[in-house]
């Protein structure tokens, strides 16, 4: 037989097993089950074992069974995508004990749920599910820490020294504990990235501990006991290439709908910061007034009055701060401590929304002097008594109109679905670290092409981004990638970070440019880019295209673009597309440029970046 038929007959017989396997629509991801777990397949590539998938004593061998064609199609108010759509074919397996465990395999992923039923005031059972990440997998993953403010720097190898503030150490001190999200490469161009999704009440968040090369699915503290019918949350895993990853909506596809009848007052903006610049709260009067006049030079909605603002000095109030804000046209958002977790030797104020009684009673003096949202802070893990403590406080807030901001906090699991007042959430080593350690400084340009392709995926991130100036610690990006980063990170309220005298010293485009800034995009789309080398992301908002660059190298680098996404005409031809980018050869000196085509490289300086925006 000549290798043609040969060549022939093996692709019949792959493709005939590949057949039978689970599969999704596209027919592009399928699954093999092998005894209690399944491995995933992209094409014919293995991607992702899961060799354990049980609760509890279960031992039976997977047997996955067609259940149902799952669709979704519905609109977000903030996010990487206002129109969602997505397609799965979903199998169940029953487990024994009134157990079973569903999978859902889409087109850019895989997600799973165990679900329990015939409870009778029972604790949870374990959760068994182990992830193989063999030795020598390129990853990018994250120390875990209750607010999620850490590094993903790439390795080959889970043993990886834990750091002093680690929670969570093996014996021979390589990190045991893992954040979500979780990046993969386990083989050339096809990514895997680990999360999960939909946390409800009587639920805790998980994290993966690691042991050898299996990581086990580990949810945090959940001490109820429970009668009738239970489920996990969503284990998402995101599949396929960069752009599959960084464009997916699987996080929110597989969570429940908007639970708010009316959403017309949320209103996703640009918001100017009071704390990174002073290093400090929001005790001082006369700087809330500086604060707000930028808002109202560089037309933004919002004015984030931070912490300490229940000491306000000099006769002052956070009334009358509220009061100058509105009648300046300004949004005001106000700050609590959530008094859960950093409490001793925290600034306030404090204790004000723990109990139902005194939240309603807060968030009703907040909605009635008229401020706009509520940043919470400080938070103490992902057990289940915090993840129901956060949906009360978003419920809460959204009776109130309040929009919220959770710093200090977990991750975004899908909530912003469900509850799109809540418009973004910290969980990330951002800008504000400036403030606290001398290490960003060094690290930040190279962290900064990580978020895109990790954190940034699964939510709206409160990076805190743009700052021209230095607070504490320098900072050693130039202008031209601070300015990309208000559109690389997406996030319902962008927060600036800066001093008001920073902003309106730059030159009236980029005031102009603030003035303009969307913060919801119609689309988003990977342009070009690799985790901790160089990132390109391109977004709409009706029709003008934003596209922003960062290099997260200390060396030049010429990057090439192709927007093969955008209609052909409007590629060759808008009337006008104004460019910021870093002057070669200047230090930290602008170069802002007008042209009627996009280019099809940038050559970008040593931790350098740069934005189009077309008109």
């Amino acid at each position: 037989m000549n290798r043609f038929w040969i060549s022939l007959v093996l692709f019949c017989v792959s493709f005939s097993v590949q057949a039978k396997r689970p599969v999704s629509p596209n027919g592009k991801l399928s699954v093999e089950t092998t005894g209690q777990g399944m491995v995933v397949y992209h094409g014919q590539q293995k991607v992702l074992d899961i060799p354990v998938m049980a609760m509890g004593t279960d031992t039976k061998p997977l047997k996955l069974k067609k259940s149902a064609k799952i669709k979704t199609d519905y609109k977000m108010l903030a996010g990487k995508k206002l129109r969602c759509r997505n397609e799965a074919n979903e199998y169940v397996a029953k487990l024994g004990n009134g157990r079973q465990l569903v999978v859902r395999l889409y087109d850019d992923g895989l997600a799973f749920r165990y679900e329990l039923s015939g409870l009778n005031n029972d604790s949870l059972p374990k959760e068994q599910t182990i992830y193989h990440i063999p030795e020598g997998t390129k990853r990018w993953m994250m120390e875990w820490s209750d607010a999620y403010e850490g590094f993903f720097p790439l390795s080959t190898t889970g043993k990886v020294k834990a750091s002093r503030r680690s929670y969570a150490a093996n014996a021979e001190g390589y990190i045991a504990k893992w954040g979500y999200p979780s990046l993969l490469e386990p083989t050339d161009g096809i990514f895997v990235l680990l999360t999960e999704a939909n946390i409800e009440r009587r639920q805790s968040a998980s994290f993966l501990w690691s042991e050898g090369e299996d990581y086990y699915v580990t949810p945090d503290e959940n001490k109820i006991l429970v009668s009738g019918e239970w489920h996990s949350p969503w284990r998402v895993a995101i599949i396929g290439q960069l752009s599959d990853v960084v464009e997916s909506t699987l996080v929110t596809d597989v969570c429940e709908d908007c639970k708010l009848e009316d959403v017309s007052w949320v209103k996703p903006g640009v918001v100017s910061w009071i704390y990174w610049a002073y290093n400090h709260g929001s005790n001082d009067y006369n700087i809330i007034k500086k604060y707000v006049d930028m808002a109202v030079v560089l037309k933004l909605p919002y004015v984030l009055i931070d912490a300490e603002w229940d000491e306000m000095k000099d006769g002052k109030t956070i009334e009358d701060a509220v009061a100058y804000a509105k009648s300046q046209g300004v949004k005001p958002m106000i700050w609590y401590n959530s008094s859960v977790g950093w409490v001793n030797g925290a600034p306030g104020p404090k204790y004000r929304l723990n109990k139902p009684e005194d939240r309603e009673k807060e968030f009703a003096w907040c909605e009635r002097i008229g401020v706009a949202g509520v940043k919470i802070d400080f938070f103490s893990g992902d057990n289940q008594m915090n993840m129901d403590y956060c949906i009360d406080l978003i419920e809460a807030a959204a009776k109130h109109h309040l929009l919220v901001n959770f710093h200090g906090a977990t991750i975004p699991r899908g909530w912003q679905r469900t509850y799109p007042n809540l418009l973004t959430t910290e969980a990330v080593y951002g800008a504000e670290w400036y403030n606290n350690v001398p290490t960003f400084t060094d690290k930040a340009a190279c962290h900064n092409t990580t978020l895109p392709f990790t954190r940034n995926v699964i939510g709206p991130m409160d990076y805190t981004p743009c700052t021209f100036s230095d607070s504490q610690h320098p900072h050693i990006t130039t202008k031209g990638h601070e300015l990309a980063l208000t559109v690389l990170y997406e996030s319902g309220l962008q927060h600036l970070a800066d001093k008001p005298e920073s902003y309106l010293a730059q030159p009236q485009e980029v005031q102009d440019f603030f003035s303009h800034l969307p913060v919801a995009w119609d689309e988003t789309r990977l342009v070009a880019g690799y985790p901790g080398k160089f990132a390109v992301v391109a977004r709409h908002c009706g029709t003008t295209w934003y596209v922003a660059g960062i290099n997260g190298t200390d060396e030049e680098m010429t990057i090439p673009l192709d927007f093969f996404f955008i209609d052909a005409r409007s590629v060759t031809a808008y009337k006008s597309i104004t460019v910021f980018t870093d002057e070669s050869g200047q230090q930290d000196e602008w170069k802002i440029y007008s042209t009627d085509r996009f280019p099809n490289k940038m050559v970008c300086k040593p931790r350098g970046g740069f934005v189009f925006m077309t008109k």
